[in-house]
């Protein structure tokens, strides 16, 4: 199963990585990471797409939600029961966002891989058709060390988290109801959430080596990309929707 995973993923990434820092990176490690995060999130685009609109169309029926959960109350089998119901109506699987990501995970475990070993303590796994070279420079932009862990790119790593993860988070109306808190159970977690995952993001970005967390920082910045292209399209597309249904009524 390793053998597996090194021919598979592993490898194929150290290539890409030393193909791109002989060629167009010139020499630079720095540029040779930003450019395989690019090439990566291409390849994963589609995944990361549906990913990202099953995320956010779980996160739109949460009032939804909310008030069955107010109708309902207790009966946890009847909450259940309209739940999915409200799931198939949308057709939205709760289940659907968690795939993308999955299949995701071994292309992220294998750059991790790669960075964690050091880059030039494997350069006997190169293709004979790339150029190996003798040693890569770590030290990128003229002053970055990426093989050891940096403080700055945590913190952007973890600002663009929060960036991302601000991103999903529909607004909710606030609803009052006599002896309840201003804010829903799913509200508070939402929030919870949106600093927590950037302090974490941090937390473990400083003890990792710099190239992985440049990479992760730029895959994040990649993925707000994505989310805005995502969800301009499907703005444009319930617009679309509307004035189609406006036709049908005149």
């Amino acid at each position: 199963m390793v053998h597996f995973f090194t021919i598979v993923f592993y490898q194929p990434i150290l290539n890409l990585l030393v193909y791109l820092y002989n060629t167009i990176s010139f020499h630079d490690l720095g540029l040779a990471i930003i450019f395989l995060t690019a090439v990566l999130k291409l390849i994963l685009w589609p995944l990361g797409r549906s990913a990202i609109k099953s995320q956010k169309s779980l996160q739109d029926l949460q009032p939804k939600i909310n008030e069955l959960k107010k109708e309902y109350g207790n009966d946890k089998t009847a909450l259940s029961r309209a739940t999915m119901d409200l799931y198939k109506n949308n057709k939205v699987n709760p289940f659907s966002s968690c795939l993308p990501l999955l299949i995701q995970l071994p292309f992220l475990i294998a750059v991790y891989r790669v960075f964690r070993d050091g880059v030039n303590n494997k350069l006997d796994y190169v293709y004979s058709f790339i150029s190996r070279p003798e040693t890569i420079n770590l030290v990128s932009f003229g002053f970055l060390d990426l093989g050891k862990p940096s403080i700055p790119l945590a913190v952007l790593a973890g600002l663009a988290q929060f960036w991302q993860a601000k991103m999903m988070i529909t607004k909710q109306p606030v609803v009052k109801t006599p002896g309840s808190k201003d804010e829903s159970m799913a509200a508070i977690m939402n929030k919870q959430m949106l600093y927590f995952m950037p302090a974490i993001t941090i937390f473990i970005g400083i003890s990792l080596p710099g190239g992985l967390t440049l990479y992760w920082f730029v895959l994040t910045l990649l993925t707000v990309l994505q989310q805005l292209v995502t969800f301009r399209k499907k703005s444009g597309t319930a617009e679309e929707n509307k004035i189609i249904e406006g036709d049908i009524v005149k």
